[in-house]
């Protein structure tokens, strides 16, 4: 088994929401051309904070209207990247609760409303698998 010790150099930098609904479900996300099933959010372009990123991310994603007052964080998790091997990703998380419809759009081909259980039957990604079905 190789060192799992990140190389500056292949750290990606991005921001996520752990997207729950009242129900408890989780909201997981399909790219396009990809197997894995995430969390919506993406990378932190230069300028910008990790809050307005995730805020943008989940506007062109998922058609969502998120002001950074309802993002709570939820800490920072390192994990390997689900589509980009060799590279570990750097993730700001941040849990949001809504009760509102969200439309798959942009890079997303697939957004599922998941038990738990429903979950642990995709193909998750492993940031997904090891820390938020684990820990949050």
């Amino acid at each position: 088994m190789s060192d799992m010790t990140p190389n500056t150099a292949s750290v990606l930098k991005i921001v996520a929401a752990v997207v729950s609904d009242p129900d408890g479900r989780l909201l997981l996300v399909r790219k396009q051309n990809t197997a894995f099933f995430m969390q919506p959010g993406g990378k932190i372009d230069p300028g910008e904070t990790a809050l307005t990123a995730l805020c943008r991310e989940l506007q062109e994603e998922l058609g969502l209207h998120i002001t950074e007052g309802r993002l709570l964080p939820l800490g920072v998790h390192m994990a390997p990247a689900a589509n980009e091997p060799g590279v570990t990703i750097e993730a700001q998380l941040y849990g949001l609760v809504i009760d509102e419809p969200v439309e798959a759009a942009a890079e997303i081909a697939e957004a599922r409303w998941v038990s738990r259980e429903q979950a642990w039957e995709l193909p998750l990604a492993p940031l997904t698998k090891d820390y938020v079905m684990l820990k949050i």
